[in-house]
């Protein structure tokens, strides 16, 4: 049985590939970006929990990453359509369907990378926040 943070981190990656851009998760950059994007899914780091002792619980603030990758001549609007797509899907259920008590990103940290012989790409990485509780750090 799958921890809570595998669970969420499973569910955002699905709420993530309902979009039109391709999603993984963990992986590496691939040497094609797909027509109407890349999102990569980086399951970060939960942080330090604050507990409470009765009952035990440890409430997390995990710390995911989204990177955004679009590439092409009309970049620049694609780049824009695909991260307000991202911050729709997310507005849409805050909850990812009640695994955790909240979800939010923060604005995306945009860069431009260059590629030798091709168009550059456009990238961003966005932080999001996975708000949960769970009763035992491991499991």
């Amino acid at each position: 049985m799958p921890t809570p943070r595998e669970t969420i981190l499973a569910a955002l990656h699905a709420r993530l590939a309902a979009l039109p851009a391709t999603a993984l998760r963990g992986d590496v950059l691939p040497e094609r970006v797909p027509t109407a994007g890349l999102l990569i899914l980086r399951d970060g780091e939960p942080g330090e929990p604050e507990v409470t002792l009765s009952p035990l619980r440890y409430h997390y603030q995990h710390q995911a990453e989204i990177e955004a990758v679009v590439q092409g001549a009309a970049r620049d609007l694609a780049f824009d359509t695909l991260i307000a797509s991202i911050g729709a899907a997310l507005a849409a259920d805050r909850t990812l369907g009640g695994l955790c008590d909240w979800v939010e990103a923060e604005a995306p940290r945009p860069v431009d990378l260059p590629v030798e012989g091709a168009a550059s790409l456009k990238a961003a990485v966005i932080p999001v926040f996975l708000h949960y509780s769970t009763a035992d750090p491991l499991a």
